[in-house]
């Protein structure tokens, strides 16, 4: 096993995305966020993935000095998730410093576009989280 204590659930396919409770999801993206590159905000934010097949697929936001270079947590995941052939989605935790932290616009409709259906946690796993979905969040999304 690697340094990353998640390794293994986004490397063995557990087969089912119910093992991997909404608590442990906000865990896996509270861990990551620590590796966030964020000098210009100091606004660490951490995402965690779930597809149907169980896989776990992680992001955090890394940002640039030309901020259009920058990359949130919620796309760095998905993206990571469909580089690796994978586009069933079924749940997305983000976390950051707040009580919780809402996708942005432009995540907002990434996220629309690859998992229409998705369910989206917002919160940190040692306290209250928001529950949503995208439809919620982003109710006339661009479609195909």
């Amino acid at each position: 096993m690697g340094n990353n204590k998640w390794e293994c659930i986004r490397k063995n396919r557990i087969g089912d995305p119910l093992l991997i409770d909404d608590k442990v999801l906000l865990q896996i993206a509270n861990d990551v966020r620590a590796n966030a590159y964020c000098p210009y905000s100091n606004f660490p934010v951490g995402a965690a993935l779930l597809c149907s097949d169980g896989t776990v697929f992680t992001g955090v936001n890394v940002e640039n000095a030309v901020n259009g270079l920058s990359i949130c947590a919620e796309r760095t995941a998905i993206f990571k998730a469909v580089s690796e052939g994978h586009h069933d989605f079924v749940k997305l935790a983000v976390t950051c410093k707040g009580n919780h932290c809402q996708p942005c616009g432009a995540c907002r409709q990434v996220i629309y576009e690859h998992a229409p259906d998705i369910e989206i946690l917002m919160g940190n796993p040692g306290g209250k989280f928001v529950r949503t979905t995208i439809r919620d969040l982003l109710p006339e999304a661009f479609s195909l």
